[in-house]
């Protein structure tokens, strides 16, 4: 399969659907200098104005919605089918029903896997496409070993269907690198979020771009208790071993509250942020945003990943596009 062609792009570069973090304007702008752009989770009628951005700012590009199944409600797939995006990331579980349902309204269908029991789920399941995930990417975490070496594994699992690497990319080198080893393109997250079109807060951004070091840490994980990548804040020095590693009481308060992603309302990102103090061990997945205050910096999750320590500056979106492909 020729995905530049299936998906109408004119270079082999994805931009993470990063939550809040990615939403039409930085979708939009993606598409437009020929790349995937692709839409965080919102809520479904955010999702819906998105989308349609998309359309009439990236006109005849594809339009992507990244599917995070932790917090996925039927709201979200029916906004979906019926503003006919293109493609879809499913990300962090999924099934063969959704799968079917997807596909068989058009939609190309990638899963993000970490694992090779999770490709050949995926596989299965009978998805379009993989997305293989390393273990130094930013946010949310399914990798487990450097995407370069899980790669390989990948492609030889995926029997012929398109593998973009994840994890570690910032430059035109990485994206070169990926492709030499046999992938179809690549996804970049954190030179995505240090864009001018990403809906990061300002003052997250410079932390990243300041940023000695990220860690691993699964101390965000209020309502979703898995793994993530992120710069250290004063949350993380308050409950978290120099490795990242979550000191016991917020470990075992997260151990539990997987049931949380559904019963609070999606809205509320911001009112949970607020209530959160680096002083107390209840921390959100909830990433600082535009028109949050500047001060929640070091109360909630500053993702980025290993990429972040080689790069240097806020660009537009369409020169990040062009840098990582290399143009």
């Amino acid at each position: 399969m020729d995905l530049l062609d299936r998906l109408r792009l004119d270079v082999p570069v994805a931009q993470a659907g990063m939550g809040g973090v990615a939403g039409g304007r930085l979708a939009a702008a993606v598409a437009s200098a020929g790349g995937l752009g692709t839409i965080g989770l919102h809520p479904p009628e955010e999702l819906r104005a998105a989308i349609r951005r998309v359309r009439d700012e990236a006109a005849g590009r594809a339009v992507v919605v990244n599917l995070l199944m932790p917090f996925l409600r039927r709201g979200h797939i029916e906004a979906c089918l019926s503003e006919g995006v293109d493609a879809a990331v499913i990300a962090f579980g999924g099934d063969a029903r959704l799968v079917r349902e997807l596909r068989d309204a058009g939609v190309f269908v990638f899963m993000m896997v970490g694992t090779e029991d999770q490709a050949r789920d995926a596989v299965a399941w009978g998805v379009d496409g993989l997305i293989a995930q390393g273990r130094e990417a930013g946010g949310h975490l399914v990798g487990t070993v450097a995407a370069l070496r899980f790669l390989p594994h990948a492609i030889e699992l995926a029997q012929g269907r398109p593998v973009l690497l994840a994890g570690g990319v910032a430059s035109s080198a990485d994206t070169a690198a990926a492709l030499a080893a046999g992938a179809s393109g690549v996804v970049a997250g954190t030179r995505f979020l240090l864009t001018a079109e990403s809906e990061a807060h300002d003052s997250y951004r410079q932390r990243v771009l300041s940023a000695e070091r990220t860690i691993e840490t699964t101390l965000f994980g209020l309502g979703w208790p898995a793994r993530h990548r992120v710069i250290p804040n004063g949350a993380t020095q308050r409950w978290c071993h120099p490795d990242g590693t979550v000191r016991r009481l917020p470990a075992l308060i997260n151990a539990g509250s997987a049931p949380l992603a559904r019963l609070v309302p999606e809205s509320s990102a911001g009112s949970v942020a607020r209530m959160q103090r680096p002083s107390l061990p209840l921390f959100s997945p909830v990433a600082p945003l535009a028109g949050m205050p500047g001060s929640w910096v070091d109360r909630t999750a500053l993702y980025a990943g290993e990429s972040a320590l080689r790069i240097t500056d806020i660009i537009s979106a369409k020169q990040a596009v062009a840098e990582l492909a290399g143009r």
